[in-house]
C-alpha cells in the first residue's frame, strides 16, 4: 500500500530531482500549495495532488494571442 504523504526525500526520488531543487521549488511557489502539507516544521506532499500537478503540466498549454 502506498503512503498518502511523502517527505522531501521521497518526493525528490519520485520526481527524480535533487532534494535542494525540491526546497527551491517550494520556496519559489513552483509546487502548488495544494500539494504541500506542513506538519510542524516538516514538509509533506500529497501524492494524489502531486500526480494531478504533474499530469496537468504535461498537457499542452494554450497561449494568449492578442
Amino acid at each position: 500500500m502506498e503512503k498518502r504523504l511523502m517527505n522531501v526525500k521521497e518526493l525528490s526520488a519520485y520526481l527524480s530531482m535533487p532534494v535542494p531543487t525540491v526546497y527551491a521549488y517550494v520556496g519559489r511557489g513552483k509546487i502548488p500549495p495544494a500539494c504541500i502539507r506542513r506538519i510542524g516544521r516538516a514538509l509533506k506532499f500529497e501524492r494524489a495532488a502531486v500526480d494531478a500537478w504533474i499530469t496537468g503540466q504535461r498537457q499542452p498549454q494554450a497561449t494568449a494571442q492578442g
